[in-house]
């Protein structure tokens, strides 16, 4: 099971930034290959940039769920707003942030 790094609440991925019941996806940062709730999570543990995935890689495996820890392509995860393998349902408002993590 990949480990999530960032400002964790509990074991479902939930941070300080982003803790209701339905944050529960990590991502796995292009720039440093490690999973964080989110970006200001990856910001404050870390000394580099965010490096954005591009289209041509969201075939790549990048998210988590919290809750199984299944790993998700980010179209997958872009096409769905529940968990493929436990049904658990994620925030709909972080597509607001997409443009933070993926080159739209």
């Amino acid at each position: 099971m990949p480990h999530v790094y960032g400002s964790l609440v509990d074991d479902e991925t939930r941070c300080v930034h982003y803790h209701t019941f339905l944050d529960v996806v990590a991502i796995k940062f292009k720039c440093c290959d490690k999973y964080y709730p989110c970006y200001q999570c990856h910001n404050e543990h870390e000394s580099h940039d965010i490096k954005r995935w591009p289209e041509k890689e969201f075939h790549t495996k990048a998210i988590m769920c919290g809750v199984c820890k299944h790993e998700l392509s980010i179209h997958d995860y872009m096409m769905t707003e529940v968990c493929p393998n436990c049904n658990a349902h994620f925030n709909t408002r972080c597509k607001f942030h997409y443009h933070l993590y993926f080159e739209l």
